[in-house]
């Protein structure tokens, strides 16, 4: 979803729209055009403030979520469930186009890739969905989601060139009716669809292009959609919002990635990055929508050769949430987005080549589907706060850049959001990226006057890369704060009382004023209490120890900000919910009669404490097992968890029982390609890459879009030859080895960078007269993006770009080229159409579980390599009997980092029950550690692993160390996983 850095430089400049939408009450216009029409529902409206849904005013608060990243369907509401945990109440997901038609007019959205099925299982969660289908999706998925064959369409892509748009017609209207059908219109969770995505820039082309757009918008409403449609601008242009025209959306949107990707220097956050003007030109651009940021950072892509997520994480880490995203609050959104919420992975070839098989993202949900602690958790006490903060819907914004108005430090810069309902004053360092400690003060406007606070004793302290969320006249049921310099996490309003939660940084001065003429309270030793100007002002000092300010039926918790990590607030009802400190996840709860249900996660013996069980509840269970409680000195439940690590009998690779097949038979003397697919195109509807070769050797002209690719030349020498020069594109790391018979010429074992490489070759002696064969194997890294309109840099094809036989001037070569098997009618229809590239294994499906093992030999698996180059495919059987039931365990693949024990630059396939699950490269990096979900996996149950190496250089090479390894076992209460039913091995009709 992320443009190149050319790209970032073509945005369009910003531009104003005018309104249409009448102010200050539910949208009841369609905005399509300079034409307004009728709604075509009344689920879904807005107003300028935010969305309401079935009269409901909401803040929508979503997380990006990639299904076809996690092709485990059963796995699916594990994540859905840690995401609403957070408090957020949507996800936003694209949908990938290339991995639904792999082949043209064939639409397949079954197994892995049900969204109907994922739809469902949001709907259950009790999350909305904002769809996003493109039919271009950018999302560092290979084309972009644009299958390969549309390299074959002569038009330009994204434009109303009348072969592109005929060539998603298919497409759309099958996913359209898919989503149609669980619109919330129809009782499903889908509120919002965005057509195309951050169609924002283009070259050489008309744009924008409005009778695209209408296209593209009329194929989903013909298809059922009437939810409104939502648009996400590569930055706040202006483009299709309301009232523009032709095209136009309802609700105009952009995105924002102020921090941008640069892992290597995570502790650098370059000046000027904050936007502070985005209200202002909201207001400017669309202001009878909500403002709308359907893609906000929450995280970072990483490219091949980059510094791994880890870094990554150090960059868009929970500093960033606390400036970036409140900074997004002081300038007033109300449908918020963050990508990622869970990165997932680029399993079987899914990934652009700008980025490796893990799709991590540095989310706060990892790969692995474990929680970051302080970054899921700061995302948590920010999401819970606006959940029970409907005021900040309606208050209105004011200037971002205030200094000396509401504080006289000018070190800080305080935005106000005044509302009727309660008012947000967002500080945060004048200059954002201060790394010091500050000290404030502050003078706000309350329903008493203008009071300066803190009123008791001390000053404020805004620490490093910090923003702070300040409430005045803030209600509380039947109680309010004149003010709170404190944050606030969540407030309830129990049978038996109210609790509030507040919570500060280490060491800091807090103050609270609750509006109260009463003459006593009780408050625990820490707290310094008086009655000022009609209220009970508190003051303290941030410990690590609770205290609670009581004052009638108001109970004021006061903690630090780690321990407000661990509070949860799942909802028991529509209506209600109950708090719980403590666990590492708390998924949901219900009661049912006497008994008060949790189902939650722990990774450590851990007392949890409930506040507000409902009245009339005496029993407490946990992911279905009574769990015993006693009554602490507030009134609420506490209970202890267990936690005592199992057994995890984790096979250890080395030791099994490993067998290994030649993977590149095509170098042998008597190799018969004559089912390949001859390489005869004579032109090439290619409109990005001129033919430089007598016929095209473009794969995807031949229907070869993914994995790897092989080509053998056949000619008959001159006997005059001299070298090979060879031109070879695979996207960036890419590589290529070449061999002239069985004898190695040479190989470009790729670099970061690079997605082409140029190549001269020196040949042996040839015998005139004598027929010979040139075999060259490239990997193709998946297919560019087409961010930019105009360019079509998705056409960049793969393959052989350019060759000549120095020294001969007659030596035609005939050029025949394979990828998977098929092509783009790919054999195995539930791993996905790009599951599979060219080797002989994957043509021969040995990397399927239960591989014909008459045809391999006994080996010591890989670790004992190739002493030449070649390909070797490795394989074995893996007997697992972890304790799944009760346990969340994460497993990973792990190569050992060893370039001298390596002997030489490799590329490596890890295939675990058939998918592929990893794409190491050895000399580039940086990935060495591969998660393997469970459901790919069977826990408990034979699995096959299979290990394709590729040694690029002369001396072989060899994996210096290969072992699966668990990470921290979790107690859970998901629900049980499924192995995914996929197909084993059997003998392929045509495989060669």
């Amino acid at each position: 979803m992320r443009p190149s850095a050319v790209a970032v430089a073509l945005l369009s400049a910003s531009r104003g729209c005018s309104a249409i939408a009448l102010r200050g009450r539910p949208n009841t216009l369609l905005n399509t055009g300079t034409t307004p029409r009728s709604l075509l529902q009344n689920v879904v409206t807005w107003d300028e403030h935010s969305l309401f849904i079935n009269g409901e005013r909401l803040m929508i608060f979503s997380g990006e979520f990639h299904p076809f990243r996690l092709p485990v369907p059963s796995l699916w509401t594990d994540v859905l469930e840690k995401v609403k945990a957070l408090g957020l109440n949507a996800v936003s997901i694209y949908i990938d186009w290339a991995l639904l038609e792999g082949k043209p007019g064939e639409f397949r959205a079954e197994g892995v890739f049900d969204y109907d099925a994922f739809l469902s299982a949001a709907k259950q969660v009790g999350l909305y969905v904002i769809t996003r289908p493109g039919p271009y999706i950018n999302a560092e998925a290979s084309g972009g989601g644009f299958p390969g064959w549309l390299q074959r369409v002569k038009g330009h892509l994204r434009t109303s060139d009348s072969d592109y748009l005929a060539a998603t017609d298919n497409y759309a209207s099958n996913i359209g009716k898919i989503i149609a059908k669980h619109q919330i219109t129809n009782g499903g969770p889908v509120i919002l669809y965005q057509p195309e995505n951050e169609y924002s820039g283009a070259v050489g082309v008309t744009f924008p292009n409005a009778d695209y757009m209408q296209y593209v918008e009329d194929q989903a409403r013909k298809a059922g959609i009437v939810v409104p449609f939502v648009s996400n601008d590569a930055s706040p242009g202006g483009h299709n919002a309301p009232g523009t025209g032709k095209g136009a959306v309802d609700i105009y949107g952009h995105d924002g990635y102020p921090l941008g990707f640069d892992c290597a220097n995570p502790n650098t956050w370059p000046a000027g990055a904050l936007p502070t003007n985005w209200h202002v030109t909201h207001e400017s651009q669309s202001p009878s929508t909500p403002y709308t940021i359907p893609e906000f950072q929450g995280g970072s892509f990483d490219p091949w050769g980059g510094w791994g997520f880890d870094q990554c994480y150090e960059l868009i880490n929970h500093e960033q949430e606390r400036v970036f995203y409140k900074n997004n609050y002081a300038a007033g959104v109300t449908i918020l987005s963050l990508y990622m919420i869970f990165g997932g992975t680029n399993w079987g070839n899914l990934g652009h080549p700008g980025g490796y098989t893990s799709y991590d993202y540095a989310a706060p949900i990892k790969e692995d589907r474990t929680l970051t602690r302080e970054k899921y958790s700061e995302l948590k006490l920010e999401a819970q706060f606006l959940k029970v903060s409907p005021g900040y819907l309606t208050a209105t914004p004011g200037n971002s850049s205030v200094t000396g108005v509401y504080s006289p430090s000018t070190s800080v810069s305080i935005t106000p959001l005044i509302g009727t309902n309660g008012s947000f004053f967002v500080v945060r360092h004048t200059d954002y990226q201060s790394t010091e400690s500050t000290s404030y003060t502050l003078n706000l406007p309350t329903s008493a006057g203008n009071i300066a606070i803190p009123q008791l004793r001390g000053s404020l302290t805004l620490g490093r890369r910090d923003s702070k969320i300040h409430v005045t006249d803030y209600p509380l049921g039947d109680y309010s704060l004149l003010y709170s310099t404190a944050e606030i996490f969540t407030w309830k309003k129990f049978e038996d009382r109210t609790v509030l939660i507040v919570y500060g940084g280490p060491s800091e001065q807090h103050e609270l004023a609750v509006k109260s003429s009463a003459k006593r309270w009780k408050a625990d030793s820490g707290l310094t209490v008086a009655a000022k100007n009609g209220s009970i002002v508190v003051n303290w000092q941030t410990t690590t120890e609770r205290r609670i300010f009581q004052v009638d039926d108001l109970q004021v918790y006061i903690v630090d900000r780690n321990s407000a990590y661990n509070y949860w607030v799942p909802d028991i009802s529509a209506s209600s919910s109950v708090i719980v400190n403590g666990g590492y996840l708390i998924r949901s709860a219900s009661v049912s009669k006497a008994t008060l249900s949790l189902r939650g996660d722990f990774n450590g013996t851990s007392t949890i404490e409930l506040i507000g069980v409902p009245k009339g509840v005496s029993s407490l269970t946990l992911n279905g097992a009574v769990l015993p409680h006693v009554k602490n000195a507030q009134g609420n439940w506490e209970s202890t968890v267990r936690y005592a690590k199992p057994a995890l009998p984790i096979p250890e690779l080395a030791k099994l029982d490993w067998k290994y097949v030649d993977s590149l038979p095509e170098i042998k003397a008597g190799y018969d390609d004559s089912r390949w697919v001859t390489a005869d195109h004579k032109t090439s509807n290619n409109t990005v890459q001129p033919l430089r070769t007598p016929t095209s050797l473009f794969a995807s002209d031949y229907g070869f879009h993914t994995g790897a690719l092989l080509y053998r030349g056949h000619f008959t020498a001159s006997g005059s030859e001299k070298s090979l020069y060879i031109s070879t594109q695979g996207g960036s790391a890419f590589g290529s080895s070449v061999w002239l018979n069985d004898t190695f010429l040479g190989s470009w074992t790729g670099t970061d960078a690079s997605s082409a490489h140029n190549a001269t070759y020196t040949l042996p002696n040839l015998a005139a007269g004598k027929p010979y064969v040139l075999t060259v194997l490239i990997d193709n890294m998946g297919l560019d993006e087409n961010w930019v309109v105009g360019p079509d840099e998705m056409k960049h094809p793969r393959g052989i770009l350019d060759y000549e036989l120095t020294g001969s001037s007659d030596s035609a070569i005939t050029w025949k080229i394979t990828g998977n098997l098929g092509g783009e009618d790919y054999a195995d229809k539930t791993r996905g159409p790009l599951n599979e590239g060219g080797l002989f294994v994957e043509r021969q499906g040995y990397h399927l579980p239960d591989p014909p093992l008459r045809d391999f030999a006994p080996s010591g698996g890989p670790t004992s390599g190739l002493d030449k180059p070649g390909v070797a495919f490795y394989a074995a059987q893996l007997d697992l009997a972890l304790p799944s039931e009760t346990w969340d365990i994460p497993l990973s693949f792990v190569f050992e980092n060893n370039t001298a024990k390596a002997g030489g630059a490799y590329r490596a396939w890890l295939y675990v029950n058939g998918f592929q699950f990893g794409r190491y490269v050895s000399n580039v990096g940086p990935q060495t550690v591969f998660p393997v979900p469970e459901g790919i996996l069977n826990y408990k149950g034979s699995n096959w692993i299979g290990l394709a190496v590729w040694a690029l250089e002369s001396g072989g090479a060899r994996v210096p160390g290969f072992t699966l390894q668990a990470a921290n076992p979790v107690i859970t209460g998901r629900d049980k996983v499924q192995v995914v039913d996929a197909p084993r091995w059997q003998v392929r009709r045509g495989a060669y």
